[in-house]
């Protein structure tokens, strides 16, 4: 996998009393074959990529530069490297993430984050793959999953392997069973509160041709 942090599933396991061998193991590379096949027909482009330092090389291919970008939190990203590559501040892209954390009035920062979703590039993990091609996201504000349906005019979604699952059913499950506990987990320590699972997306077709982009990574990766 890429690099272990804090919050990486990992540290949280024992808390968060999941099954990683149920709902986070590496698939065959027929099932992940299968999977690609599936998405791609669907609208949306897979580009694979065999670690998360190859996928960061790919993002700074796709986003052209002077591009508004905005990602949303996700551990996957930090574990790639791509929050330590934006933070040295040389990708050439309007971020618009250090605009709203530098903006100190509440409300001000609030109307920055809607307007987030409209970016030209919003980066984002996902938290589940069926094989049918489905694409599944769930988030307590909604946040993240707000650029999905239409808002971002390019969608650029990074995955591990790991998330890919049989059935629609089983990947909204591993959310429910996996990717929730461990969010919570990690909201608990980060943030005192618990999480819970607010608003979910199943991106099931994309009309608009090379708006939405799947990099998907050979490791196992984020929750």
């Amino acid at each position: 996998m890429g690099r272990v942090t804090q919050y990486s599933a990992i540290n949280l396991i024992p808390r968060a009393h999941v099954d990683p061998e149920k709902w986070s193991r590496m698939p065959s590379d027929v099932e992940v074959a299968k999977t690609i096949k599936a998405i791609e027909k669907r609208g949306i482009k897979v580009i694979q990529a065999e670690s998360g330092q190859h996928a960061v090389e790919i993002l700074k291919t796709i986003i052209p530069p002077g591009a508004i970008v905005m990602s949303g939190s996700s551990t996957t990203l930090s574990e790639i490297g791509y929050e330590d590559f934006i933070k040295k501040g040389q990708s050439g892209w309007n971020n618009l993430h250090d605009t709203i954390l530098s903006e100190n009035d509440d409300e001000k920062r609030l109307e920055l984050r809607r307007k987030s979703v409209t970016a030209d590039y919003f980066i984002s993990g996902a938290n589940a793959i069926a094989q049918s091609g489905e694409i599944v996201a769930c988030d307590k504000s909604g946040s993240r999953v707000g650029a999905w349906p239409f808002a971002a005019g390019h969608l650029i979604l990074v995955c591990g392997v790991n998330k890919i699952a049989s059935t629609l059913e089983d990947a909204l499950q591993r959310v429910w069973e996996y990717a929730y506990p461990l969010e919570d987990a990690r909201a608990r320590e980060v943030y005192g509160v618990p999480s819970q699972i607010g608003k979910c997306v199943i991106l099931a077709n994309e009309d608009i041709e090379g708006r939405v982009t799947l990099v998907l990574i050979s490791e196992s990766l984020g929750y």
